[in-house]
């Protein structure tokens, strides 16, 4: 049977965790204050969706296809981004705790992640050419073998990175900023 297709629907306040998100393939949807906390949201299509103010910590996105999407305000904590299905996978995020999530080898090219929590956060063999991190708290992130070509950090705040372990052509960074890229070398800058 295949899975429905719902569009240009609004949810609000619904709590999917005792009676998970029917599956199918959501376009131009909006999600406003629902929660998603460990509930299974696992081969779901959301096509131009909004999520705002949502709880999706500890969802399971096993095979979940996000094109378009934007989260805002959203509570994302330990999430399995690397599980999605990676096929045209788009979208940002704004002002959001993504905090321990994994983007491990995925393809993020230009997305953007703003005013955004990020602490230990995975982004192990990722490519995130001309992402944007606007703003973000990047406190023990993982970038290793990451490209960054083009990537802008010009304004996020606590990230280290070794430049030997990842592309970073053409990368932006702050004055202050560039520090966490010596962090490596243990060396004393007065």
């Amino acid at each position: 049977m295949k899975n429905p297709f719902i569009t240009d629907q609004s949810y609000k306040g619904i709590n999917f965790a005792p009676k998970p998100l029917p599956k199918g393939e959501y376009e131009n949807c909006e999600f406003d204050t629902c929660s998603f906390s460990k509930s299974d949201i696992s081969n779901i299509v959301f096509m131009e969706c909004v999520f705002t103010d949502c709880d999706l910590s500890n969802v399971n996105l096993k095979n979940t296809t996000f094109k378009e999407t934007e989260f805002k305000g959203c509570k994302l904590l330990g999430i399995r981004f690397d599980h999605c299905n990676d096929f045209m996978l788009s979208f940002n995020f704004y002002n959001c705790t993504l905090n321990l999530s994994s983007f491990y080898k995925l393809k993020l090219k230009n997305t953007i992640f703003q005013n955004c929590k990020m602490i230990s956060v995975d982004f192990s063999k990722t490519q995130l050419t001309e992402a944007k991190f606007e703003s973000c708290d990047l406190e023990n992130a993982i970038f290793e073998n990451s490209n960054l070509e083009k990537t802008d950090f010009s304004t996020a705040i606590n990230y280290t990175l070794d430049p030997e372990k990842n592309s970073i052509h053409k990368a932006r960074f702050s004055k202050e900023g560039v520090l966490g890229l010596l962090t490596k070398y243990k060396i004393h800058i007065e």
